[in-house]
């Protein structure tokens, strides 16, 4: 009797000294992919708000232009997240499966349709685009600067496409500190040519783009250098991976346009506000400015979610893959606890870096106090998306996520200004129930386990 009862005993404590083990190893594995992708994040944040800078001590004409040509250069952009997001679910899962023609194959077949698709996108941007801005309505003075700016994007896209490809290749084969010194040369060398192609050569104004398509250039053939080993049988091009890229990819492209296109109609909504409009129009650009900073090392810990739980389902470890997409979700909600407090903290001095209008700054003061109450559930489901992602469980997310903003958050706006007449902090809160409801939907398909199948 007491023999056994030692030896359960004994059994117990193995059970908990090989729980913390894992449990190490999980936020080990986790973090080893989590803090690059912040840092990778934090260069391409660097690089638009110098871009936002640059165009700003020109004239506000090609700062405007800019903010215009940049929504048209994210429309072209979503070809390339949905090549990317089907990329990582795919080549993750057969770095980890052992077989190397197929991962060549795999590799290949993904960068030469990032290739092909940046070429097409490039046509439609310089010669369609153009076409297109003469004919919308903003103003002439927009027009004139925003052609040649989106004509230099467009060649960049060339490059963009391989880049944003090879970088998730890049983070789905082990090799994300090889993503970051790619990305933190281009971001060193566009900040240093936007100031030099601007203000020392006759491109002007055109140098912010020019600026972007050559680092861009420099960082898709830097990574191409790291991924080439990866190449180990005779180019071939498989359209059956093709199929699968685009099958778990498209969801999340059509995610990213509803996202969008449901964020213009509630700046629509919310210029229907009786009182103070226009600035609270402002207030919600300025506070989602804020938010980003949280918002961003959030999206890296989606993405590398991605990136693990696919690894693990190569393997054939589902049980590992489910308990390190927790862990990685808590890693990430861990942090946005620090971050949100550090910009409640800070609300009024935060707003007042971006505006100097008294009302402006009350109102996205407000906007943040009520809108980082549900930061942290905003990133549990965030985060937990990117498992679902890496599973190539994409259509459970664009439902979820669609619903929760289409279903949610839009109609009860829609209630609470145009029927009962309430402010725009109605607004916020219809917000914030519509995250929680996102988190809610994510948290229950994850608990699930059907993706893992």
């Amino acid at each position: 009797m007491l023999k056994r009862f030692i030896n359960d005993n004994l059994d117990l404590a193995d059970q908990v000294i090989n729980n913390r083990h894992k449990l190490r190893s999980y936020i080990a594995a986790s973090w080893a992919i989590c803090w690059p992708m912040m840092l990778i994040m934090f260069f391409e944040f660097l690089i638009t708000i110098i871009d936002v800078y640059v165009a700003g001590t020109i004239t506000k004409d090609i700062q405007a232009a800019y903010g215009f040509v940049l929504q048209l250069y994210f429309i072209l952009t979503v070809i390339a997240i949905i090549i990317n997001v089907g990329t990582v679910s795919i080549i993750s899962r057969t770095f980890t499966g052992g077989d190397k023609a197929r991962l060549s194959q795999a590799v290949v077949s993904a960068m030469l349709t990032g290739l092909v698709s940046g070429l097409a996108c490039a046509f439609v941007g310089f010669f369609i685009f153009p076409l297109v801005i003469t004919h919308v309505s903003v103003p002439d003075v927009v027009k004139h600067y925003a052609v040649p700016l989106i004509r230099f994007y467009s060649l960049g896209i060339i490059f963009a496409f391989p880049l944003i490809n090879s970088n998730g290749i890049l983070r789905s084969t082990k090799q994300v500190r090889n993503s970051l010194k790619t990305m933190a040369i281009v971001c060193t060398l566009n900040i240093a040519l936007n100031f030099y192609l601007v203000f020392k050569t006759p491109l002007g104004f055109r140098g912010i783009a020019a600026s972007t398509a050559i680092s861009l250039m420099v960082g898709a053939f830097l990574n191409f250098t790291y991924i080439k080993r990866f190449i180990v049988t005779p180019i071939h091009y498989s359209a059956a991976f093709v199929k699968q890229i685009a099958a778990i990819g498209w969801p999340i492209g059509f995610l990213q346009i509803a996202w969008q296109t449901g964020t213009a109609v509630i700046y629509l909504i919310l210029s229907h506000v009786p009182e103070n409009n226009v600035e609270i129009l402002a207030a919600l650009t300025n506070g989602m400015r804020i938010e980003s900073a949280i918002f961003l090392p959030i999206f890296a810990f989606n993405m590398s979610n991605a990136a693990l739980i696919g690894n693990a389902l190569g393997a054939n470890n589902k049980t590992e893959a489910f308990r390190i997409g927790l862990v990685t979700a808590g890693l990430g909600f861990c942090m946005c606890i620090v971050l949100t407090l550090a910009v409640i903290a800070n609300a009024p001095f935060l707003a007042g870096l971006v505006s100097h209008n008294e009302i402006v700054i009350r109102e996205s003061v407000r906007y943040l106090y009520i809108s980082m109450i549900c930061e942290p559930i905003m990133a549990i489901g965030v985060i937990l998306s990117g498992a679902l992602n890496g599973a190539g469980d994409t259509k459970s997310v664009m439902i979820r996520v669609v619903a929760s903003f289409w279903l949610i958050r839009i109609p009860l706006s829609c209630l609470f200004i145009f029927v009962l007449g309430l402010g725009a902090v109605s607004v916020w809160w219809a917000m914030n129930i519509s995250l929680i409801a996102h988190a809610t939907f994510i948290a229950q398909r994850y608990f699930s386990k059907k993706w893992l199948h």
